[in-house]
């Protein structure tokens, strides 16, 4: 008996296989297995502070509009100490939109301008400083309660029926599928929407699409401010103060975090400038772009030639 125990214990021990968690039975499922596996993670881009999956940004992106949407414009004046309204102001100065009697009046796509702040300063402008009466503005956005809040205004507004004003709902990424048209518009605006895209190249080449030849792109958006010193404060009052206001204020402070966040991550004006000339554009200048207030925001301008 002890020369068999010494025997056993002298044999080689041969490992009992152990089956992978990835084996199968089959060659077939082990095929469909290695191609599910070498399949692309989908792409992804941010949302504020977060990484998330390109296909889900834009519902998140909703709601917080959706959510936003009531207090938007009284938020504005709160968390810019009201100077929007002169970046505004100074934008469509920038873009002097409006003929002179007796020309082709100007067909203008506000994107992303839901309450249609932007749009009326526009059609103020060429009305009070032009006297055309005949440009019109087609405002687009992606969320309904926005464009609610921009029907709103507009019926109380000195051009309820004039047929110069009206709103649409639309995806920046893909103007074609809410049916505009190939170089149909004169004049392409947009005001502090393009961070929010899931795609601002994407953006940019429906809004080259859409534009007539010779017409102008123009953008509004935060920037990057350039002086180190302002910078902190900027970013004290913008971290510290707005969210907590806009849960104070709108009982959102979430959202408010977001827009904050949203400004934090976006693009500097150098990154923007190269995607506009890669849509396509002419760009003005050296620089393809002004900065208002130190850099908090920028205006990026391009031609379709």
């Amino acid at each position: 008996m002890a020369s068999k125990t010494v025997w056993r214990t002298l044999q080689p021990r041969i490992p009992t296989p152990i089956r992978s968690q990835n084996a199968y039975r089959c060659f077939s499922c082990a095929v469909r297995h290695a191609q599910k596996e070498e399949q692309p993670s989908e792409r992804t881009t941010s949302f504020g502070f977060e990484t998330v999956a390109e296909s889900i940004k834009q519902s998140k992106v909703s709601s917080v509009f959706t959510s936003v949407a009531p207090s938007y414009d009284t938020m504005n004046d709160l968390m810019s100490l009201t100077i929007h309204r002169h970046w505004k102001r100074q934008f469509v100065q920038l873009l002097d939109p409006g003929t002179p009697r007796g020309a082709r009046p100007q067909t203008i796509l506000d994107i992303a301008g839901g309450t249609g702040d932007i749009a009326f300063r526009l059609l103020d402008h060429a009305t009070d400083l032009h006297a055309d009466h005949a440009s019109r503005v087609l405002v687009a956005d992606i969320n309904p309660a926005m464009l609610a809040a921009g029907r709103a205004r507009a019926a109380r507004s000195r051009y309820r029926d004039s047929g110069r004003l009206s709103f649409l709902e639309a995806n920046a990424e893909d103007l074609r599928a809410a049916g505009v048209a190939d170089a149909s518009v004169d004049l392409y605006t947009t005001a502090f929407g393009p961070r929010n895209f899931t795609s601002l190249a994407a953006a940019l080449r429906e809004a080259y699409r859409v534009l007539k030849p010779g017409g102008v792109f123009a953008m509004l958006e935060f920037a990057k401010v350039g002086n180190p010193a302002f910078n902190r404060l900027y970013k004290m009052w913008s971290f510290g103060v707005i969210p907590l206001m806009g849960q104070v204020v709108a009982g959102d402070r979430e959202s408010y975090a977001y827009l904050v966040e949203s400004v934090e991550r976006w693009k500097s004006q150098e990154e923007v400038a190269e995607l506009v000339r890669e849509a396509g554009f002419l760009v003005p200048g050296e620089k393809g772009w002004v900065d208002f207030t130190g850099g908090v925001v920028a205006v990026h301008r391009g031609v379709k030639p």
